[in-house]
């Protein structure tokens, strides 16, 4: 393999590893822009921690996908990084 990305494109060749791969995406994706609007506030988890009154562990479960957060919780996320929680369903 010459990098993760030839190596992924390997693994999803496989039906049952794409499909789980699939699954997972508006997981990944709603990881994804908390830690990139994380990032671009100039903020730590522990900063965001702090702003929302919970323990960084808790942040970072959050941004590694093992935490299933509540839509409550959620909007915690988006309004200690003043951002717009939305919710859809297509």
């Amino acid at each position: 393999m010459k990098d993760y990305r030839d190596f992924k494109k390997k693994l999803l060749k496989d039906k049952k590893i794409k499909k789980a791969y699939d699954e997972l995406g508006p997981e990944f994706e709603l990881v994804e822009m908390i830690i990139k609007k994380r990032i671009n506030k100039g903020f730590t988890q522990k900063d965001l921690a702090k702003k929302m009154g919970v323990k960084q562990p808790l942040i970072s479960r959050l941004e590694s996908g093992t935490y299933n957060p509540s839509v409550g919780f959620l909007q915690r996320v988006a309004d200690a990084l003043e951002a717009e929680l939305k919710v859809s369903i297509r």
